[in-house]
């Protein structure tokens, strides 16, 4: 539960109320109250003293504001005089002292004005992302059903996830929200005809990918379409509910094998689908991010299965983390099944390390924080995770001090890296939600909810958003390279900006070559969609639109779907050939949501897994 603030809300509210106007019948019943306990002044002769000096003063007052020209006019917009006394200044009423705010409200008061849900403008831009999204997906479709991806300008599709139809289960879910019931349909009747086969017969997966990928997606497309009783159903097409649960079950039980061949609660990273069994990876590490990031979908499917298993095993992993040393809440990015032990001291929020911050917090509200206290323990590791983020990692760019966040490759001891790759960008969202626990920022300051440790992470969520954006603004395409360096006093290199000379903060962003390609992701849109919903201010859904249109304009392709750019830099950018499967289940769906009525998928009902899937939160 969140702490009061030093000075609160409620401080506020008292401040208040002792300058707000009372009417003279309060002022009388309160005085007529309080009569019996005051002195008789008149009773003395002191008292008859101080009232004949009240008189004549009073009678001073009347001939001091005599004008020279006495007027009983009373035109409309001027002062009415009596006898030469000024009315209107004698019978004004004091002035009233301003409401004091607290620095947030005062913020939250001069922010952007929210747009109506109901905008005609905004809903023409949603409906924009859905016909992007319709593109898209007539384009898989064309060229690549069943397969993993689609390489739209080879026209073919490839299998880089294991072979389960990657792209229909990530999109299945998105259609439904968008209220695609063409492509529900054509999605739910290949998972009822092939899933089950392909699960039965394929060969090594990896059990991040597969887990955030096709399990979340299942499970979320079960509770879309109404699989839990008396729950909503955002679709009538497609197969029954149970089908997908079913599916569902069969995966994850071939998953299960990794967390059951580890010596340790670790598990090993790859499973042979066909044998249930599983292995570690080349050179025997996990990365850290993978192995504290399936928790959300195995949780989830022991709570609609009725099997415990699901979630036994994978909630041992982070029972076990919690007990391993830590550098200010902060871990390596690998970490050892056979010993059980992180292994190295690279720290960083992008690759293998990012999704282990944001299950932390996810977690612990999926699983009910508001009455379950034994998750209480994944709170407090994200509490001091983001102490540690705040103190150890966060930077300012020179000249124009953008907010980052860099990496500690060494460890702590070691230099400090201004590196920051696009994936750090869900962390704006993540601190976002783990601030006011995806309630509007107003609805929890009015409650009296935000701790100050809340409203610092609120505060660098949106100072990281703000550099997350500007990577896009940089470029010449207006998208954002994969990764990017922040100059600093410390490092700078000359000739690698973004392409994009007009913008303020060409100087405090560098893009080396290597790294310049853009793979569609979603991590910047998803925090920009979190920031709007708890903010409500507008900027983030005009900085999303901008996303977009650069989307639409450098990587649509003209015989079908979208593709990843080998550089952002330079105009026009070449083409990579790939369509990632998470344009689709998360891009393009932050996107529409972002864009859309706060009540489709609320955030304090729904957790998002890290691949954009949402799961209801528990409420017993």
């Amino acid at each position: 539960m969140s702490k009061s603030l030093p000075y609160s809300v409620k401080d506020v509210h008292y401040d208040n109320a002792k300058f707000r106007h009372r009417s003279p019948l309060k002022v009388l019943s309160q005085s007529l109250l309080t009569l019996n306990t005051k002195r008789n002044y008149a009773s003395c002769s002191t008292g008859k003293f101080l009232i004949l000096i009240l008189f004549f003063g009073l009678a001073c007052l009347m001939l001091m504001s005599r004008s020279p020209n006495d007027s009983s006019t009373n035109e409309k917009g001027k002062v009415t005089f009596v006898g030469g006394l000024r009315l209107g200044r004698l019978l004004r009423k004091p002035p009233r002292l301003p409401p004091r705010l607290s620095p947030d409200e005062g913020l939250l008061r001069s922010s952007s004005t929210n747009a109506s849900n109901s905008d005609p403008k905004w809903a023409a831009r949603q409906q924009s992302v859905k016909e992007a999204f319709d593109y898209a997906w007539s384009g898989y479709r064309k060229f690549s059903m069943g397969y993993d991806e689609l390489m739209p300008i080879s026209q073919r599709g490839v299998d880089g996830l294991g072979g389960l139809g990657a792209t229909v289960v990530d999109a299945l879910d998105t259609a439904m929200i968008m209220g695609l019931d063409n492509i529900v349909s054509e999605a739910g009747s290949w998972v009822e005809a092939h899933l089950l086969e392909r699960i039965s017969q394929k060969g090594q997966v990896n059990l991040f990918e597969t887990t955030i990928r096709v399990l979340g997606g299942l499970l979320s497309a079960y509770h879309l379409s109404g699989g839990e009783q008396g729950t909503m159903n955002m679709t009538h097409s497609g197969p029954n509910p149970a089908v997908y649960l079913n599916v569902a079950k069969d995966l994850a039980d071939r998953l299960l094998s990794a967390f059951k061949s580890s010596p340790t609660s670790v598990p090993f990273s790859d499973v042979i689908l066909r044998d249930s069994i599983a292995h570690p990876a080349p050179g025997g590490m996990s990365s850290t991010a993978e192995v504290a990031s399936v928790q959300l979908e195995f949780n989830y499917l022991s709570a609609i299965s009725g099997d415990p298993k699901y979630s036994t095993e994978a909630m041992k992993v982070l029972a076990h983390i919690k007990t391993l040393p830590k550098t200010e809440g902060l871990v390596p990015i690998y970490i050892s099944p056979d010993s059980g032990e992180f292994v190295g001291e690279n720290i960083r929020l992008g690759s293998r390390g990012d999704s282990y911050y944001e299950y932390l917090i996810k977690v612990w509200l999926q699983q009910g924080a508001k009455f379950n206290s034994d998750f209480t323990y994944l709170h407090d590791m994200y509490i001091e995770a983001m102490k540690g983020v705040r103190h150890l990692l966060v930077r300012k760019s020179i000249p124009n001090g953008l907010v980052f966040v860099g990496e500690l490759p060494y460890g702590p001891k070691g230099e400090f890296s201004p590196k920051m790759d696009h994936l750090v960008c869900f962390l704006p969202g993540t601190l976002a939600l783990g601030a006011t626990k995806g309630l509007t920022k107003e609805k929890a300051l009015k409650e009296n909810l935000l701790s100050f440790e809340d409203l610092e992470n609120l505060k660098l969520a949106e100072d990281l958003a703000k550099a997350c954006f500007e990577m896009y603004e940089v470029t010449a395409t207006g998208l954002a390279p994969e990764i990017a360096y922040f100059h600093t006093e410390e490092y700078s290199e000359d000739g690698l900006e973004g392409g994009n000379k007009s913008s303020m903060y060409a100087k405090d962003i560098i893009i080396k070559h290597a790294d310049r390609h853009n793979l569609l992701r979603p991590e910047t849109v998803e925090s920009l969609f979190v920031l709007f919903r708890i903010t409500k201010d507008t900027k983030y859904r005009d900085q999303g639109w901008q996303i977009f249109e650069a989307f639409e304009k450098y990587t649509k392709v003209k015989t079908g779907g979208y593709t990843s750019l080998d550089d952002v830099t330079e105009v026009p950018p070449h083409r990579r050939d790939k369509m990632e499967t998470f344009f689709l289940g998360e891009t393009l769906k932050y996107l529409y949501l972002l864009f859309g009525d706060d009540s489709v998928i609320p955030l304090d009902k729904f957790v998002f897994n890290t691949e954009a899937h949402p799961l209801p939160i528990r409420t017993t």
